[in-house]
């Protein structure tokens, strides 16, 4: 597949299989070997590069991005980050004695960059991605600190005027039309959006993809639509961009999102691609169920819509056909009641044991509508059906958040694994359930509390 991109201020087109990773293609066909392979799964940002595509100067994961994925953008590696001279973050590390054994120091120099272009100062959110293994964190957080307000440098704005004078090229779809139509023709081939998942199918498990569609080129589904009522949401908005815009409607769920993933990651991965990939572990599903959501399906010029919990038929199985492919999912504007609870082993960028989200409506003390939703409690997201049906109707009182605590073991029979037994899941559960009553009536709730 030919693929032409900025790399470094140089104008490269490239001929390589759809699935290269630009890993290993800066490494072996350029010799860039700043870009380090530490996990090669997207978890320890060794391999961060700053990806800049007209609208956004982002940091990700080299590993898990294939080159088809770079078409039209800006690629810039440590090597090209002090081109012309030290950047601002890079003479910060060397005065705060930031680099250690310097394996890590490459990917931390792309985040930080890639942060003092956005003008963040919440540095340990930018950073969760990267991982030290000399422990010199606190160094690295003063040299970001100190390169707050820096001059930008010039080759941003030199990088973003050739990313704007591109026209999209390639055989890959360039609207959501031109992807229904060429899905519906190979049913069978591989939808590829951010790669955050479908990546680690070629780097760990060594799979070959024989046809893979790549959806960045589909601008018309990374578009968000907010009424009076409601927010629609198309299948390829990133996670980067949800957060952001969950901030203003559901900070709550916005907060669980700040631990989805890390930021490398929340800047590849899209809404779409977390929901149909069906993991029972996937921390969007249980907001969304929580919230009502609908799922917008497309096959060839057919739509449908499906309530997002009836989408999750069980393990590894969803309600969606062949050439199908999600294209939007809308969410109330509002919902007040609306808390999630995300329960990991680490705070930052860790796979939960469970994920509890919570919409319990109450008028004069009695529970009048309730939707609750758990994530690593069962092969499938799923709503607590009994748990809810114990609710609605009765009065918000201990008793019968008793009653509702008894009843989790009736909607779920959680698993066992490396991450929690199935006793300690639906005691967590049952915890998450007490909390989110406890806050009602008058524990903070406006932000997720640190689960441990």
């Amino acid at each position: 597949m030919e693929v032409s991109f900025l790399l470094n201020g140089e104008t490269v087109l490239v001929s390589q299989p759809a699935t290269r990773t630009l890993l290993d293609w800066l490494r072996e066909d350029r010799s860039l070997t700043g870009t380090k392979e530490g996990c090669n799964e997207g978890d320890c940002g060794a391999c961060t590069v700053v990806v800049q595509d007209g609208t956004s100067v982002r940091a990700l994961n080299a590993c898990i991005l294939f080159l088809p994925q770079l078409n039209g953008k800006a690629v810039r590696t440590v090597e090209g980050i002090g081109k012309d001279g030290l950047h601002a973050v890079q003479q910060a590390l060397v005065d705060q004695h930031g680099s250690q054994c310097g394996f890590c120091t490459p990917g931390f120099v792309a985040s930080m960059v890639a942060g003092h272009a956005q003008g963040r100062t919440d540095h340990d959110t930018v950073l969760a991605g990267n991982l030290c293994r000399c422990t010199g964190y606190a160094p690295i957080i003063r040299a970001a600190r100190s390169a707050e307000g820096a001059a930008l440098p010039e080759w941003l704005k030199q990088d973003a005027e050739w990313v704007a004078a591109q026209q999209p090229t390639g055989a890959a779809p360039k609207t959501s039309d031109d992807l229904a139509a060429l899905y519906l023709a190979n049913p069978d081939a591989t939808l590829v959006a951010g790669a955050t998942d479908v990546g680690l199918w070629v780097t760990k498990q060594l799979r070959d993809l024989d046809q893979v569609i790549f959806l960045n080129q589909c601008d018309d589904l990374k578009t968000v639509e907010v009424t009076d009522t409601a927010i629609r949401i198309g299948a390829g908005v990133s996670m980067t961009d949800v957060r952001a815009l969950m901030a203003e409607h559901h900070p709550s769920y916005a907060e669980m999102i700040r631990r989805y993933g890390s930021e490398q990651v929340r800047n590849a991965a899209t809404i779409g691609g977390n929901i149909a990939n069906g993991s029972p572990i996937g921390d969007n599903p249980p907001a969304l169920i929580a919230l009502g959501a609908m799922l917008h399906l497309r096959k060839g010029d057919t739509r449908r819509d499906l309530p997002i919990e009836d989408f999750f038929i069980d393990y590894g199985k969803q309600d969606r056909a062949e050439g199908e492919f999600v294209e939007a999912v809308t969410i109330p504007k509002s919902a007040p009641d609306l808390r999630c609870y995300k329960l990991s082993k680490r705070f930052d960028q860790d796979i939960s044991a469970v994920c509890g989200c919570f919409n319990i409506t109450v008028t004069d003390g009695t529970v009048t509508a309730a939707r609750i939703a758990f994530g690593g409690m069962a092969g499938t997201p799923k709503l607590a059906s009994a748990t809810m049906s114990t609710l609605i109707g009765q009065p918000w009182i201990e008793a019968t958040l008793d009653a509702a605590c008894d009843a989790l073991a009736t909607d779920y029979s959680p698993m066992s694994d490396m991450r929690a037994s199935a006793t300690y899941r639906l005691e967590a559960a049952k915890g998450m359930l007490r909390r989110y009553f406890a806050q009602s009536y008058g524990l903070p709730t406006n932000v997720l509390e640190v689960e441990v």
